[in-house]
């Protein structure tokens, strides 16, 4: 699969922070949120991974990815519980203090009865220095951003309405399009030759291979991914061409659940 060809948008990277999911207890639905729609952003994710409640795990991976990647965005750990250590392992991997945002202590302060704004609720109020916050009106306690690392929570509702807060400032490139279409009876081995031939053609997109299998049969849904709309246009045209000349019907978009 070629890379693609995205020179001027910005990357991203998505780092899944908890000991939950690396277990099975929990089952991520954040990745493929980020992942799209980071694409309609012109934000590519170039690299995702799981990483567990571990303090020098977590620091030493925001250290290496934010210096490889625009755009680093962290789900998870933001909680009150002493395994929610994402905020000051994203201050450590900074080298910053650790201590009250001005803003978040203050409002999340005058919103709890007095006493109720306890130890635990102010780790949600506590962040490197610096950070600027990623507000919403689903969750009392904020995200935040500190240089290009933006820090989320895990719960999906809560993740998805502070990305959409902190979507307006982020730097967006080329949006990223899809086109598809999908073949019964087409077998991979049969078609893999001459879609390499197609991808090397189109190589400013990336064109994926993938097999589905139904009660009434399987076949292939080909993927093309770029910021050329017109590129994976024909790509999907060519591949449709292919489909057909070996006696499949294709049918245009991916095959339904």
């Amino acid at each position: 699969m070629a890379a693609m060809n995205a020179l001027s948008n910005p990357t991203a990277c998505v780092l899944i922070i908890g000991n939950e999911v690396l277990s099975g207890r929990t089952q991520d639905a954040n990745l493929k949120f980020l992942a799209m729609r980071l694409g309609e952003l012109g934000i590519p994710v170039r690299e995702a991974r799981i990483v567990p409640d571990i303090a020098e795990v977590i620091v030493s991976t925001i250290s290496e990815v934010r210096a490889r990647f625009d755009h680093v965005f962290t789900t998870g750990g933001i909680g009150p519980t002493h395994d929610d250590i994402t905020s000051e392992c994203v201050a450590a991997a900074f080298g910053l203090p650790w201590e009250p945002h001005p803003v978040a202590w203050e409002k999340m302060a005058a919103a709890y009865k007095p006493g109720d704004f306890n130890a635990a609720r102010q780790r949600m109020a506590t962040m490197p220095r610096g950070a600027r916050l990623i507000e919403t009106t689903v969750s009392l306690a904020p995200g935040f951003s500190i240089g290009n690392v933006h820090v989320m929570a895990g719960v999906p509702r809560i993740m998805q309405a502070q990305f959409e807060s902190l979507a307006p400032r982020l730097s967006c490139g080329q949006p990223v399009v899809s086109r598809a279409v999908h073949g019964s009876g087409v077998l991979e081995g049969t078609i893999a030759e001459p879609l390499a031939a197609i991808q090397k053609r189109y190589a400013v997109l990336d064109i994926g291979s993938y097999p589905y299998y139904r009660s009434g049969g399987g076949g292939v849904a080909i993927v093309a991914k770029g910021t050329d709309a017109a590129a994976a246009e024909s790509a999907i045209a060519e591949v449709t061409s292919l489909m057909a000349s070996l006696g499949a019907t294709p049918v245009a978009g991916e095959p339904p659940v």
